[in-house]
């Protein structure tokens, strides 16, 4: 092949990439409407402390979560609301579930989380000095404070909040258990009602004075909040069951610019229109996803959302949502009934719900099928 060919077929490739992306990038506008679907629907969460589960999060830390969640009673009587996701939440932000570490059986994390020297240098934008407390014992350091664990407490803060929760005796910060209760009692203040959003939001404060953490912080608990919701699949069955719970199974996973395929997430492409590249994340994309979960019966669907429109019966958007049934693709247009024209797919689940991978920083998760605009009907294969 000549070289012009090849440069020819190499933006051919590039471009069709960037089309498969450019299919899952819904309008900017839909991200305030697919946002406030999400946690409006979070409100009423406080029966969930025990389920669900999320594709991020370590099943030893998640473990921990909800061994938390068990205890904070006993140390916090008056306290209301301490779930999950609240506390995965904040160890999201603060050490990323320590993804990347060892996580024993009894929790210890091995190596260490350490945060920066908190010794006004400047580094990582700390400007005031924090005198030593524990003679290095948590921090490894006597010549300074730093923060330390999957939930970045200070030795000192620890000193007031942390607890035995694995019984082995220690109050360790650096172990899954004891760190996971330390930081509910720690939000649970004297005995907060965080079903309440004011007093949630107060307490993320508390964590971390700053707003621009508190939204970080509630933009996940209200995503591990739709992930611990499981839906019900009890009447779905065969192939269509199979299918839902490949995509459920991804809850948690970030969504990855042009990421994922038949085989699982990958890492994706540059850029979307709101520039954000999917290159350095291991993800999936609107179209990825359903290309995993329908490879799992043995279905191989094209890698662009308008083309998956062609795949099995079509069902109008004239019909309504109602018209859907579980397992079906559901999908989203700019100009609905032109085909051409769709942006989006997701997996219908039932009970008016999607499994969606929606849009560059958020993850796969559970959404309203009226989350995203410009609905353009469905296509069941199943």
């Amino acid at each position: 092949m000549s070289r012009r060919g090849r440069k020819a077929k190499w933006v051919f490739l590039v471009v069709m990439l960037l089309f498969a992306a450019v299919c899952c990038a819904a309008p900017v506008g839909n991200a305030i409407s697919a946002y406030l679907a999400l946690t409006s629907a979070a409100q009423d969460d406080g029966g969930i402390a025990q389920g669900g589960s999320a594709a991020d999060i370590p099943p030893r830390m998640l473990t921990a979560y909800k061994k938390a969640v068990q205890q904070v009673s006993q140390h916090v009587p008056k306290c209301r609301g301490m779930r999950w996701p609240v506390l995965a939440g904040i160890a999201k932000v603060e050490s990323n579930h320590a993804v990347g570490r060892n996580i024993a059986d009894n929790g210890d994390i091995r190596p260490r989380i350490y945060g920066v020297l908190l010794n006004g240098s400047g580094q990582g934008g700390n400007t005031t000095v924090f005198p030593d407390t524990d003679n290095g014992r948590w921090d490894g350091t006597a010549s300074s404070e730093r923060a330390v664990g999957p939930f970045q407490f200070l030795p000192s803060t620890w000193e007031g909040v942390g607890q035995d929760a694995n019984g082995d005796q220690i109050t360790d910060p650096h172990n899954a258990d004891d760190a996971a209760l330390g930081a509910a009692i720690y939000l649970c203040g004297n005995g907060r009602d965080l079903t309440q959003r004011s007093q949630l939001k107060a307490a993320i404060f508390q964590y971390n004075r700053s707003q621009e953490y508190v939204a970080n912080v509630l933009g996940w608990i209200d995503q591990y909040t739709a992930a611990a919701k499981d839906p019900d699949l009890k009447n779905v069955t065969g192939t269509v069951r199979t299918v839902n719970e490949a995509a459920l199974s991804q809850r948690g996973v970030p969504y990855s610019w042009g990421g994922g395929n038949a085989n699982g997430k990958s890492t994706g492409i540059c850029c979307s229109p709101s520039g954000k590249s999917g290159a350095g994340i291991n993800g999936f994309d609107c179209s990825g996803l359903t290309q995993y979960a329908y490879a799992r019966v043995g279905i191989s669907l094209p890698r662009v959302a308008a083309a998956q429109a062609g795949v099995g019966k079509r069902i109008p958007a004239s019909l309504g949502t109602n018209a859907l049934k579980a397992g079906d693709l559901v999908f989203y247009a700019t100009a609905p009934g032109r085909d051409p024209t769709i942006y989006h797919v997701g997996i219908y689940i039932g009970g008016g719900k999607m499994i969606n991978a929606p849009r560059p920083g958020t993850v796969v998760r559970l959404d309203s099928v009226n989350a995203m605009s410009g609905y353009a009907g469905g296509a069941r294969l199943l």
